[in-house]
């Protein structure tokens, strides 16, 4: 169930995530901060942004699943993306934030830095993604997002969240 404003939904132009699209239609990103890198991710998946609260921690878990929240009722896993990333250590203050995300028909928490805007990207300003052998796995993006003198990593929140590495969507049998 997305909470997404129906005016977001309206103008926004549905499309495969895996794939960049080649028309010029643009997508909006929320974009936010790891570090001293920008990343963006699709503003249909976010459900709210939240300052950043304590959670429970779960025994046995990864470093970076922080724990869970109680978020009206329904319990969501919160994800550190500084840790998930293999970035320098998190530092947590006042412009830490979680985004809450509707991935996978499931609701899940990331904890980010800050947050920044809202972009709006042409798909004359999305990029293909560079091989390098970065500490994120390629699969995980969608492009390289430029805006002026601005460069966005595209997140594909879905298939990172989704993920067998991650855990934290259960694998839907196939009909």
């Amino acid at each position: 169930m997305s909470h997404v404003a129906p005016s977001a939904r309206a103008t926004h132009a549905s499309s495969s995530a895996a794939t960049l699209r080649a028309d010029d239609a643009s997508d909006e990103y929320l974009t936010f901060a790891l570090g001293e890198e920008e990343y963006g991710v699709d503003i249909l998946k976010v459900q709210e942004i939240r300052s950043y609260d304590a959670v429970t921690r779960l025994p046995d878990a990864p470093d970076y699943i922080k724990g869970v929240i109680n978020l009206r009722g329904t319990i969501v896993p919160v994800v550190d993306m500084r840790l998930k990333f293999r970035l320098a250590h998190a530092e947590y203050n006042e412009l830490t934030v979680m985004i809450v995300l509707s991935v996978a028909d499931r609701v899940v928490g990331m904890v980010v830095d800050s947050v920044s805007d809202v972009v709006r990207l042409g798909g004359e300003q999305i990029r293909a993604v560079p091989e390098l052998g970065a500490t994120i796995d390629s699969q995980f993006l969608t492009g390289i997002g430029t805006l002026d003198e601005r460069m966005l990593i595209l997140l594909d929140i879905e298939r990172l969240m989704a993920s067998a590495e991650m855990g934290l969507v259960v694998p839907q049998a196939a009909h």
